[in-house]
């Protein structure tokens, strides 16, 4: 029932859908829906005759199984009694079902295609690795030539013969827990002193290369545990055994092949490292060609040395603030501290000297890998080649200069840190800072305070509490001498980051007589400081030209031959500097990993702390430091230069001629006008002008002018750079401003050939006394009477301060006279009786008038002297003289019309005028020639030497410190560099968790 309910439903919807789609009217015959339609939802079986409508329209049947339209059916008409024939719907579903095939096939073949071409450019991109085929070397596969198996198997005693060797059991087990430790990888606590790589990708590597290896340590493992079985059967039948001898030779011949196997065992590995260190030198020589671009190790430590030299300029006294790790290389002085560290670095790269102080200064050398071994500077481009010697001898006498260079007039070492940057394939990435040798004796040559200085350069590099101290002690010498170990002992009392080293461990066993001490001190028993670990190295033979190739290979012949490793005194990873400088890079990294993260949080408060100090101090200012700030005054400073070439012509020759004139008016009246107005008619008193002008001329004139002009370009340029500028003036600068203007005027220097130009165009000026009209005249009048009444007053004010007040200034300011006032008022009043009575008295007193007067003043009591009388007439008749010249320029000003007939007939004789026109004309024409040299020589030249004073100041970081101080400009400083350290530490902690 519900199967024809819902086929009536479907039946329905068909009809619908038909009706919808192909604008058919009425209700359409079953059998002219679609088949898959007809075939689901009418599950009965039809009538045997249906009845066919009549169709005005064709419809086009829809088919799902294609995006393309079916034929379209043309349905014709219905005739009465028509018989519908059959359809065969499977055959017509088949075949446009077949219909696929040709979208398979279409579809095989592109896609075959394309799978193909994808193919062959993932084979090309794929790199040849056929150049790598060595990388394997091939004594691997051969290591049965170097290990004897069965000798070695044959060599082991058996369980009963094992079973005798009680009494020495400790030992044998001490030989295979020796050679256990060598092969094994040791646990998270050894990681520092195992010779392991830092690398993952090297351990990797070494993996590979050393599997043989690990199968010859799982057999050793075997043969103790088969040593230690029969050790435990032993115990329990000890009672009925007895020693023998032959079975304690046998325990020394196992330990001998125990100990060759050991030290064969060292050199394949060595050559394992060599191999490997040879192939990290390619892949580092490929990367840098570029056909590679992956992040080498180097630029990880490189990133954490442009941190640690960005923090010492920032603070140079290593404070609470700088606790970043290091590698701290201290000792006694010549006890191998440079040879170590030069053994490290694979390089002999410092200065070299027979028992005196060579390392003056801090030498901070960041190692990193390369594929070239070379040295640079951190302020300097150029590369050293550490495989040449001629580069090598450079590069020392470069540290050594700089050295010397940093230690300041009187001392004998400084605290200023040289930075080296050292690279090259298979050096240990790490940063050490090798200091000066602890010294016991100041001896002569050095500052007092040399001693107390090495100290606090040391204690201050020690004092960090992550820094790692490798302490250097020379065991050539007795263990007391030592005094670098009380010190390091004094900064890290628990031995959490001190590194102990032994040099010189070859002289140390010829010398000693009982090795036992040696060992004492690599076991830290005799010594009271305490380390992290104990090593034992040898730097040479002493001799200053070994290369390190024959040093190394003299270490490894010794510490093989050596009888503290046979005798088991030392360990195998505690000897040479190849492991030591492992352990230390080892150490150097996890102190790092442990500590980078909470100097960065500091770095951060501390940056906090100063942007909040400048918020509230400086609110309305940029935050400017000390370089920046100089660049601003630098263009303040040129713009004022530049500003000198805008002053008026009209305003130079004003200033030049006026100063000119103050400089000379003197000379002038004293030297010229007073002893000519003497003569007693005018061709005397031109005469007499003439050869002095021209003596004047020749010798001090030019000189003077010049020296005027330069003065006045002086003033000029310092009101420039001193004027304040209102709001916009900042007086930060002011010191730096006055430096600049005193080092340019030190530098200026005037041209040589002014004064020959000068002497002639004055000469031919003072030559001239054509005055060719009134106004020309009046000005010259104008000019004697202002110099004149100057010189009056000035007459006048020393008249004064001779003679003391007058009665008027005594009643009004009760003021009194001095007795030497008085006497010389008195010789005054005497002076100018008498020239009252000849007004046109000489310019000198005869010596009867000298009595004359001190006679007349004796009888009024007073006692002179000849010459104090002289000194009071010298400014009395001056006075008179000024007087009656002023009274005279009266008269002259209408005596041009007599000038102009040369004074002919007339008793009006105006020559002093003359002169003074002549002076006013000279002042004119050599005010105007300066401002001419001035302006098109002199300020071009001064605003050159000012662009090099700023240049030279612009590199001279200690003159801008000093002429750029303030809290604002520190502060700005300091801000500025706690920013920059942030940014490199999280950018090396970023670098740092990337490699992890």
């Amino acid at each position: 029932m519900w199967r024809a309910r819902r086929a009536a439903e479907a039946c329905k919807v068909c009809q619908s859908l038909v009706n919808a789609r192909y604008a058919v009217r009425g209700p359409l015959p079953l059998l002219r829906l679609h088949l898959i339609s007809r075939s689901l939802h009418h599950l009965r079986p039809l009538p045997a005759r249906p009845r066919r409508p009549h169709l005005p329209v064709s419809c086009q049947p829809f088919s799902s199984l294609s995006h393309l339209p079916l034929r379209r059916w043309k349905l014709s008409p219905a005739k009465p009694g028509y018989q519908p024939r059959r359809h065969f719907w499977p055959a017509r579903l088949a075949a446009r079902l077949l219909r696929l095939r040709y979208l398979l096939l279409g579809s095989a073949v592109g896609g075959g295609y394309t799978a193909k071409k994808t193919f062959d450019q993932w084979k090309d991109m794929v790199p040849d690795l056929s150049d790598y085929k060595w990388i394997v070397p091939d004594f691997v596969w051969q290591l049965d030539e170097y290990i004897d198996f069965e000798k070695l198997s044959q060599a082991l005693p058996d369980s009963e013969s094992l079973a005798r060797l009680l009494p020495d059991l400790d030992k044998l087990a001490g030989s295979f827990s020796l050679l256990k430790d060598f092969f094994s990888t040791g646990t998270s606590g050894e990681t520092a002193f195992r010779a392991t790589d830092a690398s993952e990708s090297d351990r990797q590597f070494k993996k590979g290369l050393l599997g043989e290896l690990i199968i010859l340590q799982q057999q050793i493992r075997e043969h103790e545990e088969e040593a230690r079985r029969a050790a435990g059967r032993y115990n329990a039948g000890y009672s009925q055994q007895k020693r023998q001898v032959s079975d304690k030779e046998k325990v020394e011949q196992l330990q001998e092949e125990l100990l060759r196997t050991q030290l064969k065992y060292q050199r394949i590995l060595e050559r394992l490292e060599k191999e490997n260190k040879e192939l990290r030198k390619l892949v580092l020589q490929k990367d840098d060609k570029g056909i590679h671009h992956r992040h080498l190790k180097k630029s990880l430590i490189d990133m954490y040395s442009e941190v640690l030299d960005v923090l010492s300029d920032y603070d140079a006294s290593y404070n609470t603030q700088d606790h970043l790790p290091r590698v701290v290389v201290v000792g006694d002085q010549s006890a191998g501290k440079t040879s170590v560290l030069e053994m490290i670095a694979q390089a002999r790269i410092f200065p070299r000297g027979s028992g005196e102080m060579m390392t003056r200064s801090p030498v901070k050398v960041t190692l990193s890998e390369g594929p070239h071994h070379v040295a640079l500077f951190k302020d300097s481009s150029r590369e050293f080649d550490l495989t040449k010697e001629e580069d090598l001898a450079a590069l020392r006498r470069e540290i050594e200069l700089r050295m010397r260079k940093n230690v300041k007039e009187g001392c004998t070492v400084s605290p200023e840190t040289i930075s080296l940057n050292v690279r090259g394939p298979g050096l240990q990435r790490m940063v050490l800072v090798d200091l000066p040798g602890v010294i016991n004796t100041v001896t002569s040559g050095m500052a007092p305070d040399t001693k107390e200085t090495i100290f606090s350069i040391s204690k201050a590099y020690m004092q960090n509490p992550n820094a790692i101290i490798l302490c250097i002690q020379d065991g050539s010498v007795d263990a007391e001498r030592s005094i670098v170990t009380d010190l390091v002992s004094q900064m890290d009392p628990h031995g959490r980051r001190t590194i102990f080293v032994l040099t010189k461990v070859d002289l140390a066993e010829k010398n000693v007589a009982s090795p036992s001490r040696i060992q004492q001190i690599i076991e830290g028993k005799l010594f009271p400081m305490k380390a992290l670990g104990y090593f034992a190295v040898v730097t040479g033979k002493g001799n200053s030209s070994e290369s390190i190739e024959a040093i190394r290979d003299y270490e490894e012949e010794f510490f093989q031959n050596s009888k503290l490793l046979k005798t088991s005194m030392l360990k195998a990873h505690q000897v040479t500097t190849r492991n030591l400088s492992l352990a230390v890079s080892d150490c150097f990294w996890k102190m790092v990993r442990e500590s980078v993260e909470q100097q960065a949080d500091s770095f951060k408060a501390t940056r906090f702390n100063l942007e909040t100090e400048w918020k509230n101090n400086f609110p309305r200012l940029r935050e400017l430091d000390r370089n920046e700030l100089f660049e601003k005054a630098k263009n303040e400073i040129l713009d004022e230069v530049i500003s000198l070439s805008q002053v008026t012509p009209k305003h130079w020759e004003e200033i030049l001629q006026q100063m000119l004139w103050e400089r000379v008016s003197t000379h002038v009246i004293e030297n010229i006008y007073l002893p000519a107005a003497q003569t007693m008619n005018s061709g005397t008193f031109n005469t007499t002008v003439d050869i002095k002008l021209k003596q004047w001329t020749d010798k001090q004139l030019p000189a003077k002018a010049v020296e005027v002009a330069w003065e006045t370009l002086q003033e000029e340029f310092s009101r420039f750079m001193t004027e304040p500028k209102g709001k916009e003036h900042d007086d930060i600068f002011d010191k730096l401003k006055q430096a600049v203007k005193e080092e340019s005027v030190k530098r200026h220097k005037w041209n040589d050939f002014a004064e020959d130009s000068l002497r002639v165009i004055q000469h031919n000026a003072l030559e001239d006394r054509s005055i060719t009209d009134k106004q020309q005249w009046d000005a010259a009048i104008f000019f004697m009477e202002e110099a004149l009444r100057g010189r009056l007053r000035d007459t006048e004010a020393v008249l004064e301060n001779m003679v003391g007040p007058d009665w008027k200034k005594r009643w009004m300011n009760w003021m009194g006279r001095t007795q030497e006032q008085s006497i010389h008022n008195e010789t005054k009043n005497e002076l100018e009786k008498m020239l009252k009575c000849n007004e046109e008295h000489p310019a000198y007193l005869a010596s009867d008038e000298i009595t004359t007067v001190r006679k007349n003043l004796e009888s009024r009591g007073v006692e002179v002297d000849p010459c104090l009388i002289k000194d009071t007439w010298h400014q009395v008749y001056r006075r008179h003289f000024l007087k009656t010249a002023l009274s005279h320029c009266n008269l002259c000003r209408r005596g041009f019309y007599y000038y102009q007939r040369h004074f002919v007939d007339s008793e009006l004789e105006c020559n002093d005028v003359v002169l003074f026109w002549r002076i006013q004309r000279m002042l004119s024409i050599t005010a105007n020639t300066l401002r001419q040299q001035l302006t098109n020589t002199e300020v071009r030249r001064l605003e050159k030497n000012v662009k090099e004073v700023l240049e030279d100041f612009a590199e001279d970081s200690e003159m801008k410190v000093k002429l750029l101080t303030g809290k604002r400009v520190q502060l700005a400083e300091d801000l500025k560099k706690v920013r920059e350290i942030q940014e490199k530490l999280d950018a090396f902690i970023d670098a740092l968790h990337q490699e992890k």
